[in-house]
């Protein structure tokens, strides 16, 4: 456990087990709270809600995997996240939050001050929670938005959700990790992400793992790495009827383009340091080639450990 983190997962915790955790969030000792899958009454998430409020020092927050059960709940996270200015790193990944609880945190996360990575994978959302999202994804030009976005899992997006989500993409300033994987999505929204990414001068890596595509989007997206200049560093395509020979090809490509924008750095003379960002999920070593890492976005961002 690191210094200043409190992970605990599918337990079920005690009041006096409460109490020490909001202790240690109102006494700014805590930088990661981590209760994913657990149990606890409906009185000692609002105190832990109102103890997230009040803190300054926490900077990820995981409620994974249901804690996050009831439309009273999600009122209760909205309050804290309004009061709070700390929080970088939001995962809310397996919640039933449905569109209508999203609708109820969307203004807390729009105007939270410091959140640039949110989990809503796997959170029975559809077109017009996408739409709210879209909103987190601001212009060029306009405020600071996300960095990192998961919507893994949410099979009730249709393709009109998907393009409204492109479009956002392609027009984000922030946004550097976008993961999909194990949407529905086929060849006809990955074309649409084709072009997102192309637009986009910021997307580093895209998870596309397990959403149905082939061989022609394929073909698509490797157009796209060989001709276009993009910032984009990882295509993960594993677990799609996609061709190893052009999944090669894609991670080829994208090696020897880091490779020069390394090189180039170094002999501008503008080389940075750039922090290992471990993913919040762990993926399966399928392919090798389309393993998801990133550079770090702060020295404050931790990772999740537990996923």
């Amino acid at each position: 456990m690191l210094p200043g983190s409190i992970q605990i997962s599918g337990e079920t915790l005690s009041s006096t087990e409460v109490k020490d955790i909001c202790e240690g969030l109102k006494e700014n000792s805590v930088r990661l709270l981590s209760l994913r899958g657990c149990h606890l009454s409906d009185r000692d998430f609002s105190q832990v809600c109102r103890s997230v409020s009040e803190t300054h020092s926490l900077i990820q927050l995981n409620l994974n995997l249901g804690v996050l059960a009831t439309i009273n709940r999600v009122k209760q996270l909205a309050e804290a996240l309004n009061g709070n200015r700390s929080i970088q790193s939001l995962f809310l990944h397996g919640s039933p939050l449905t569109d209508a609880g999203l609708a109820l945190l969307n203004p807390a996360l729009a105007m939270h001050p410091s959140l640039i990575s949110l989990d809503l994978g796997d959170c029975m959302l559809a077109d017009e929670g996408i739409n709210l999202i879209c909103g987190l994804l601001p212009p060029d030009g306009a405020k600071s938005g996300l960095k990192e976005l998961t919507l893994s899992a949410n099979p009730a997006v249709t393709s009109k959700g998907w393009a409204r989500l492109a479009i956002a993409v392609a027009h984000s300033s922030q946004l550097r990790v976008l993961n999909l994987d194990y949407n529905p999505l086929g060849d006809h929204i990955a074309g649409m992400l084709a072009v997102a990414v192309s637009s986009s001068r910021t997307l580093e890596v895209l998870d596309l793992e397990g959403t149905g595509l082939t061989n022609q989007s394929a073909e698509i997206l490797l157009d796209m790495v060989e001709n276009y200049p993009t910032a984009l560093m990882k295509l993960i395509l594993v677990e799609n009827n996609i061709s190893g020979e052009i999944q090669q090809q894609i991670c080829d490509l994208l090696s020897e383009g880091e490779e020069e924008n390394g090189e180039t750095r170094q002999l501008d003379g503008r080389s940075k340091n750039r922090n290992t960002w471990v993913p919040q999920r762990s993926k399966r070593d399928l392919v090798p080639q389309v393993v998801l890492m990133t550079s770090g976005l702060g020295d404050g961002l931790l990772t999740e450990t537990e996923m």
